[in-house]
């Protein structure tokens, strides 16, 4: 079995791992607000790119937790794929077709992979720390969804 303390990621590398997030996701909303494009085009763009995030996080999350023997389902595997993919391609056709110069689409493209690899990075980090970030606060009680205080039957 191997050594926990060995999985925990040192301080240099959870800081680098939220500063790159931080660094493409401003840098790809900075790019959409000073933009001259259409508020709808914005609003794909911002879609994708939440849409790109959350898929690779649960790729990632997925994956791990199959290798450390937690059950996923394959069809939840397999949409995470999907979904990383779709974002991918939306990114990539939206990109193509747009007026922009080659530059700015360079420029999008680079901050939206910065931005997914470092938040499979950042989520990797949360996961080896054991969620020790949050040691603070108060665990909540199990809630039963049928069960209301105040039930007036």
């Amino acid at each position: 079995m191997e050594n926990p303390a060995a999985r925990r990621p040192t301080p240099a590398f959870v800081g680098a791992s939220w500063l790159a997030v931080l660094t493409g996701g401003i840098a790809f909303l900075v790019g959409l607000y000073n933009a001259r494009m259409s508020l709808s085009e914005k609003g794909f763009y911002l879609t994708v790119l939440l849409f790109g995030l959350f898929a690779a996080v649960s790729l990632q999350k997925s994956v791990r937790d199959r290798d450390e023997g937690i059950a996923v389902t394959a069809i939840y595997l397999g949409l995470c794929w999907l979904g990383l993919v779709a974002a991918v391609v939306l990114l990539t056709i939206g990109l193509w077709n747009s007026g922009m110069a080659a530059s700015e689409k360079g420029f999008y493209a680079m901050s939206f992979v910065l931005s997914l690899f470092a938040a499979v990075t950042v989520q990797k980090n949360v996961r080896d720390l054991g969620g020790s970030m949050f040691e603070d606060e108060e665990p909540r009680p199990a809630q039963e969804p049928w069960r209301q205080e105040n039930s007036a039957l």
